[in-house]
């Protein structure tokens, strides 16, 4: 259970978080605290995945891609029906592209969240070792405050 409070919640203003998931266990554990959060704090909360690929890629493995996609969508979908049970408004979002932090950050934007929620770690290779690319870039990029959920 997150250590804020309902009393926090309003002060903090969190009427709209947006949580970016890939799956990984990092992002799982962000998931879970994001959940805890906008149920104490009776948030909207975005849901949000991005499908990493490159136009020749998704030129050349269409089937690969669009795999990927549905089970993206199953995994939101998941996501959606535990926020659902637990009263909480959720939505959510897929997009299909580079460089996912742009997409997390447009949509933070978009939406006019009052806080991302992210893993501090992907599934992206050695820099797992180091906080995540696509987290520190969401830092470094957003309109709004950003919660980095370790491991």
């Amino acid at each position: 259970m997150s250590p804020i409070g309902k009393n926090s919640c309003s002060t903090l203003g969190f009427k709209k978080l947006l949580i970016s998931t890939d799956g990984s266990k990092s992002a799982i554990e962000a998931v879970n605290e994001a959940l805890s959060l906008a149920k104490t704090c009776s948030s909207k909360l975005y849901v949000l995945s991005v499908i990493e690929v490159n136009p020749e890629y998704a030129a050349l493995a269409s089937t690969l891609v669009e795999k990927a996609g549905i089970k993206t969508r199953k995994h939101l979908e998941t996501i959606k029906k535990q926020a659902l049970k637990s009263g909480i408004d959720c939505e959510t979002i897929v997009h299909q592209g580079e460089e996912p932090y742009k997409f997390i950050v447009d949509e933070a934007r978009k939406k006019k969240v009052d806080m991302i929620i992210i893993g501090s770690h992907g599934r992206t290779g050695i820099k797992r070792l180091m906080l995540g690319s696509v987290a520190s870039r969401v830092i470094g990029h957003a309109p709004c405050k950003v919660l980095v959920v370790p491991v």
